[in-house]
């Protein structure tokens, strides 16, 4: 490491200056480090050599004795002025001072007769350039204006103005300009105030309004704004971002004058002045912009570094400014030039030097520079060689190995070889910048190197340097070979059968297949040795059809991509047709229309047979309920009817109660519509007598007394054919085989059953 001292640097830099015709100039510049140190100066960039009237002090500054803005020749002595220093480490430029001639023009703006009543406004300008900007002052009556009276406001532009006028304020008025090359007069303005004060409402109005403005950092801004109204309006002061104005540095000259001292960058935007008639909403406005600009300063100085040779060296420097400063790298006072080994990145904010040597060390700069000002900083690179370093390696060979491998091959140095800890590779894509250079590591018994994972079809440059724990040695000769091509990747394979006969195959597009021709298609019955094919297909074709197949076989289909490097692995898929045959036998191809009629169809009947159902489940329960009332009123009358002695069938009274045996003429006699009982029926019904322990019980039998009880019969009528009608009973004649009398039936009343 080496101290500020063992360094070249600047102490004192000149400075931008205004010179005064025919007077003497100095233009400073200091400078340390180690001795010796040359100080030369440069104008222009042209070196100045001592002469009578421009020379070098002892201390290192120019002298000029007296300065000329035009000489006899045409030469000037404006221009800009630079400092370099030299010694052993390298050189160094200073900043660039621009030296200018103080000049004053003639005004180009004077000030104006103007008539104005009582309590109205007056201003008067004038205008002038010069370097330095000239100081102006105001005259009444040839004495200067008296800036005590409020009422008087002087702007640092050459304004003046006069509210509230009064008759005293009349007079002659005219501005003096004064700097250090001259001092002018301009002419003279009268001020005649006419009238009293009036009361005659007006609308407000800006006379004049803010202009823009460009400044540098700790100026001062003057935004002019004068307004006019009766009554006198109101002046407020606004950013157009709506970000507010602050108060610390503002202040308000006279009714509305907005004055910014010790700008910064944060004061830069658009103000607007409104015009406020007092107690309404009525305003006028206008705006300006003001613009300031900061010299480019340094965020981040380039430090001076010690690298070993063959190793990276790099350099920051950051700077900043408004506008945002422009950097330039200067070597030994030289522009830099980048080259493959010297890049500039990050707006050339970073330097960064690959590989460096001895002819690498030297003092690099770094120049910031914008419309605001320049300055510079400084580093020094010392490259650390020693001796006894090993000499080179030789022989670098490398061979392609495939498309993603390369083998490197190199002999040991021919010098300095026993110190010798290993050997690094350095690889990267011929096209690449060296930036993108990486490095691999190798054991100092071996002198060859297997690369991979690299990129196909691709140039690559190679090169060694020996290391030993001192340092590395210096790089080997380049050697660059590029990788074979690579044929395309594996595509996915998807088949499908379309029939008995054909099968359908699809593949995906994918950017893993790389750069290929198009696809080799092949298929065969697997028994077979021998395929059919290739098909060559397009690169942007995905499907292909195999017709005319034997659907009793299975059939092998192959796939494959190519380009100019060959054919790619292939993808191979296996396929049946025969189960696709007897599928379709056993389940033939369905009629969806038809399917879906019979779908509707059967929904239909689905819904009918509810309906049905329900219908008859109804049916069912009335028909039992009115059966069993039925049955009982037959019962009771059967007993009465079979307890008397058998007579003829013709004999017996046609009325009673009756089955499915009434005539339409009997149905037609009575108004009710139930059927007679039929006695057959009746005695399919009840076909024995009943004893008298059966006739108690209301059961009997037609034949004995000892005939076996059966079960009651009842015949399943339709709804409406049945019916109960009323019948009344007559006397029950004696039992014929001498047994006591049965007791009498009951009187059944009418049953209003149908």
């Amino acid at each position: 490491d080496f101290g500020r001292s063992s360094e070249l640097a600047f102490v004192v830099e000149p400075s931008d200056d205004i010179a005064v015709q025919e007077q003497p100039l100095i233009l400073y510049c200091q400078v340390e480090g180690i001795q010796p140190i040359t100080i030369t100066w440069r104008k222009n960039g042209a070196m100045i050599l001592d002469s009578e009237n421009a020379f070098m002090l002892a201390n290192g500054s120019l002298y000029v004795s007296r300065f000329q803005r035009v000489r006899g020749d045409g030469s000037s002595d404006e221009g800009e002025y630079d400092c370099m220093a030299q010694n052993h480490y390298g050189l160094v430029v200073s900043r660039k001072a621009k030296i200018q001639a103080a000049t004053m023009s003639d005004f180009h703006i004077h000030p104006q007769n103007a008539v104005v009543e009582e309590g109205g406004v007056a201003r008067f300008q004038c205008q002038i350039h010069g370097l330095p900007e000239p100081v102006i002052l105001w005259h009444k009556n040839s004495m200067p204006v008296n800036t005590d009276n409020e009422r008087y406001t002087l702007l640092p532009k050459g304004v003046l103005q006069i509210t509230g006028l009064r008759a005293e304020d009349s007079g002659i008025f005219h501005c003096v300009a004064t700097n250090i090359a001259n001092v002018k007069f301009s002419r003279e303005a009268r001020l005649t105030v006419s009238g009293s004060h009036s009361t005659v409402y007006k609308d407000p109005m800006i006379l004049v309004g803010p202009e823009n403005l460009t400044l540098t950092v700790h100026q001062t801004a003057v935004l002019e704004c004068i307004a006019t109204g009766n009554p006198r309006p109101i002046v407020s002061w606004s950013r157009l971002d709506g970000r507010p104005i602050g108060v610390e540095g503002i202040q308000v000259l006279g009714t509305g004058n907005l004055m910014i001292s010790d700008l910064t960058v944060q004061h830069s935007g658009i103000y607007v002045c409104a015009a406020n008639k007092p107690g309404t909403r009525v305003r006028r406005t206008a705006q300006g912009s003001l613009v300031v600009q900061a010299p480019a300063e340094f965020v981040q100085h380039p430090q001076s570094i010690s690298r070993p040779v063959g190793t990276t060296a790099i350099f920051t420097c950051v700077a900043q400014g408004e506008p945002p400063p422009q950097i330039t790298w200067l070597r030994n006072g030289q522009i830099l030039e980048t080259s493959d080994h010297i890049k500039l990145k990050n707006n050339n904010s970073t330097l960064s030097i690959y590989g460096i040597n001895q002819a690498d060390e030297a003092i690099y700069q770094c120049l910031a520079e914008n419309s605001a000002g320049s300055t510079q900083a400084s580093a020094r690179l010392t490259v650390l060689w020693a001796d006894g370093l090993p000499s080179p390696p030789q022989g670098v060979r490398a061979e392609t190995v495939s498309a993603t491998t390369i083998q490197v091959s190199w002999e040991k140095p021919l010098q300095n070889t026993k110190e010798i800890i290993g050997y690094v590779l350095h690889i990267r894509k011929a096209a690449d910048p060296i930036e993108m250079e990486y490095q691999e590591a190798v054991s100092k018994s071996t002198f060859q190197q297997l690369v991979t994972d690299l990129e196909p079809s691709t140039s690559y440059s190679f090169y060694i340097k020996a290391y030993t724990s001192r340092g590395a040695s210096k790089a080997s000769e380049v050697t660059v070979v590029s990788t074979l091509g690579e044929v395309p990747a594996m595509p996915s394979l998807f088949i499908k059968v379309i029939n008995s006969t054909t099968v359908q195959a699809t593949w995906e597009p994918s950017i893993k297949l790389g750069q290929h021709k198009g696809f080799k298609l092949y298929y065969r019955k697997v028994h077979l040795s021998q395929y059919t094919g290739p098909v060559l297909l397009a690169s942007n074709v995905t499907a292909y059809n195999i017709t005319h197949l034997d659907a009793s076989v299975v059939y092998e289909v192959k796939l494959l991509a190519y380009n100019q490097h060959g054919d790619g692995n292939s993808t191979v898929r296996f396929v049946s047709l025969r189960e696709t045959v007897e599928r379709t036998v056993l389940n033939p191809p369905c009629d969806c229309m038809k399917d879906e009629q019979n779908n509707k169809t059967s929904t239909t009947g689905i819904i009918i047979g509810i309906h049905i159902g329900v219908t008859c489940i109804i049916f069912c329960i009335l028909f039992l309920m009115f059966g069993y009332r039925g049955r009982l009123l037959m019962c009771k009358n059967v007993q009465e009817q079979l307890s008397t002695p058998q007579i003829p069938r013709s004999q017996r009274s046609a009325t009673g109660l009756v089955l499915n045996g009434a005539t339409r003429r009997d149905r037609d006699d009575r108004d009710l519509n139930g059927k007679q009982l039929d006695m057959n029926e009746l005695e399919r019904l009840f076909p024995a007598s009943p004893s008298q322990e059966q006739q108690e019980k209301g059961i009997t039998s037609a034949h004995s007394p000892s005939a076996p009880h059966d079960q009651t019969q009842i015949s399943t009528l339709p709804l409406d054919e049945f019916s109960i009608i009323e019948e009344q009973p007559d006397p029950l004649p004696k039992n014929p085989l001498g047994s006591s009398p049965a007791a009498p039936a009951p009187n059944h009343g009418p049953a209003n059953e149908g």
